[in-house]
């Protein structure tokens, strides 16, 4: 956990942006960390994660002794950014394995309140930058997300669809290829916007429906054929 200043150690305002004349006032201790968090995720969605924490400190507007008041590492800092970026929302959980809804509209529902919190320039610039260069960073979020997300949402497909159950390590890893084909597809609308700098549709509810629409209609077919490969024959 970092470690956090206390009233009496904080400096006015014009000491902590390097000297520059200002009010001169004292900003509390997590007013402040929200600051230098916030200007972080900035500097990280634009620059990556490389340079030295001098620069770092610079670049959000704080001296450096400052900066390591809150955070005893570039480290530190690092992951209380992805910690605040990468919030994950338990209700998708729920939402995904409530059977009172068809899983059509239970798919919709989730990926277009999913999309309202990736498809954001911070989430995707600083998810590509940490898997370029911050080896390691986005395994615990793409283990959740396949833990809590790709496989209980393709459990309620196949009982949606009347399959059984996967059993086989064959089966699982053909699931996990269904859905990330799906999730790819989704992801990748922000790819083409923060990345790429190109045009992505004005109403992506709309084309998230769509995907999911097309992804359903071609799921009962592989689900039959990852059964035929498995050796098992297919409900239904």
């Amino acid at each position: 956990m970092p470690r956090r200043a206390t009233a009496q150690t904080e400096p006015p305002d014009d000491a902590a942006n390097g000297g520059q004349p200002g009010a001169g006032r004292r900003l509390p201790p997590e007013v402040r960390e929200r600051q230098i968090v916030l200007k972080a995720i900035d500097h990280f969605a634009t620059h990556g994660f490389s340079g030295s924490t001098r620069e770092l400190a610079r670049q959000i507007g704080v001296t450096q002794p400052l900066l390591y008041r809150y955070f005893p590492s570039k480290e530190a800092l690092i992951d209380r950014v992805y910690d605040e970026v990468y919030e994950w929302n338990t209700a998708w959980e729920k939402l995904i394995t409530d059977r009172a809804i068809p899983i059509q509209e239970r798919m919709v529902r989730f990926y277009t309140a999913y999309a309202k919190v990736i498809l954001r320039r911070e989430w995707i610039r600083i998810f590509i930058f940490a898997g370029l260069t911050k080896e390691g960073i986005n395994s615990r979020y793409l283990g959740r997300l396949r833990e809590r997300v790709f496989m209980p949402m393709m459990r309620e497909i196949r009982a949606a669809y009347g399959a059984d159950a996967a059993t086989t390590a064959t089966e699982r890893a053909s699931d996990l290829e269904l859905i990330w084909s799906l999730h790819a597809s989704i992801f990748y609308i922000g790819v083409r916007k923060w990345i790429y700098a190109l045009p992505v549709p004005e109403d992506i509810d709309a084309q998230i429906a769509q995907q999911i629409d097309a992804f359903l209609n071609g799921v009962p077919h592989a689900l039959k054929r990852s059964h035929r490969k498995s050796g098992r024959p297919a409900s239904g």
